[in-house]
């Protein structure tokens, strides 16, 4: 019995972890982004990777002039 009243518990818990819809502006603000520049990471990662030729999953890669 008990066992089946902490899984009980732990799957409401488990469950209940949706944003309510008036959070939601709070977490579309600029502060909360993952990558504060995502433009210039992008840039960057393709400059490492038409240098290198070691990119992860983007476009094609070139010999090292920095075009596509």
């Amino acid at each position: 019995m008990k066992v089946l009243l902490i899984m009980a518990a732990l799957s409401a818990s488990l469950t209940g972890c949706a944003v309510a819809p008036w959070e939601r502006g709070n977490l579309a603000k600029p502060q909360m982004a993952l990558d504060l520049y995502p433009m210039q990471t992008e840039l960057r990662g393709h400059g490492y990777g038409s240098r290198e030729a070691a990119g992860a999953g983007s476009a094609g890669k070139g010999g090292g002039c920095g075009c596509y």
